[in-house]
């Protein structure tokens, strides 16, 4: 049996991983920038992490949840203390993707309206809802086909007052990443953040704040809307949740009444997943990692600004996206063949940094010498 084709792959079989280093079945060590997707939030095999899950396991793995887990509440207890969020309630799941499926289905439910407005550039997720308020028509089967999503640009204020103007008794929320990650690193400016909570009050409608990629402290805040100072109606969660695991969920403010059958999950919020998100929490809390990102991401910032060849950067923290001058568009091949460093990318041109919140500063450093030699190498062929 073969595996069904889903990414482009690198000929690298990556067997090991230990903080921001991980190693390839060869003994090959690369420094890893990326985060596989901004997912490792507290670093690889962070050990305090390991023993959570290996305690939890040695415990139970997994019941039902037609019972009370008591592990469940102590998480909602530690979201709500990091985040800020009072009285904010906790839906788990398992993927970002069904965290924002949850969150507009939820948006839909409460408003009894079938409309949500996305954004240009938007990637929301893979799964039905999600995906129909993606911006990549290349990924929407036919069946995920929709007249209910609604795009406009980002930052775009007039365009967003007009909509509601239009649409105002039809739009069930607003669904918007803080930073977009797969769109190549573009953030929501603080007043059209502070906009969209503005026209969610005066119709009736959900504010969605995405923080799959953008949140759990990534930005040197735990969601990267809150710059805006306004709250919004449900917060999705994933990646760096549960630091590899899988585990998501979102945050529903009270003003959205549950009922019963109204969503539902077979493996969301298990023991082993709610283990794993509070050990993450507890790393964050005890290493003062959020402030880290911020102080980390900006000193970063600063040095790629400075770069040869680096034309724009953009981002907040470590979320970081910088475009390469054209005749350096092969940048983050060469830094992973030559100087074995992971990064990301989105097309067409821009390299993307989110490592670790608890990367250190000697491999930012390391990744900074890294890129400076990359460059030179590039300009002397080019």
């Amino acid at each position: 049996m073969s595996l069904f084709k889903v990414y482009p792959l690198n000929p690298i079989a990556i067997t090991k991983a230990a903080g921001s280093r991980v190693w390839d079945d060869k003994g090959q060590e690369y420094l890893d920038m990326y985060g596989g997707h901004a997912v490792i939030s507290i670093g690889h095999t962070q050990p305090h992490w390991v023993k959570r899950i290996e305690d939890q396991l040695h415990a139970i793995a997994f019941y039902s949840n037609s019972v009370i887990m008591p592990i469940q509440e102590q998480l909602a207890t530690a979201l709500n203390e990091i985040s800020g969020k009072d009285d904010f309630q906790l839906f788990l799941c398992n993927s970002g993707a069904e965290a924002n499926e949850n969150a507009m289905k939820l948006a839909s439910f409460h408003t009894g309206r079938k409309k949500i407005i996305a954004f240009k550039k938007a990637f929301h997720g893979r799964t039905s809802l999600a995906v129909a308020a993606t911006d990549n028509p290349s990924i929407i089967a036919p069946i995920n086909e929709t007249d209910n999503i609604l795009f406009l640009p980002l930052n775009d204020i007039t365009a967003l007052e007009t909509c509601f103007a239009d649409n105002g008794n039809e739009i069930a929320g607003v669904i918007i990443e803080g930073i977009q990650g797969v769109g190549g690193i573009h953030e929501a400016s603080t007043r059209f953040l502070q906009a969209i909570r503005k026209f969610c009050n005066n119709y009736g409608a959900v504010y969605i704040a995405d923080s799959v990629q953008c949140g759990y402290g990534r930005t040197g805040q735990f969601f990267a809307h809150d710059i805006a100072g306004v709250d919004a109606d449900i917060y999705s969660m994933a990646k760096g949740m549960g630091n590899g695991f899988p585990v998501g969920g979102i945050l529903i403010a009270p003003s959205i009444q549950a009922k019963f059958g109204m969503l539902g999950t077979t493996f969301g919020g298990n023991p082993l997943a709610c283990a794993a998100a509070l050990a993450v929490i507890e790393v964050m809390q005890k290493d003062n990692l959020i402030a880290a990102a911020s102080e980390k991401g900006a000193y970063l910032i600063e040095a790629l600004k400075k770069t040869p060849g680096v034309k724009t950067v953009r981002g907040r923290g470590l979320m970081i996206g910088f475009e390469m001058e054209e005749h350096l568009k092969d940048t983050k091949q060469v830094l992973l063949n030559d100087f074995k460093i992971f990064t990301g990318e989105a097309k067409p041109n821009v390299i993307r940094l989110l490592p670790s919140l608890a990367v250190s500063m000697a491999e930012i450093d390391l990744f900074l010498v890294g890129l400076n030699k990359a460059v030179q190498q590039l300009s002397k062929t080019a």
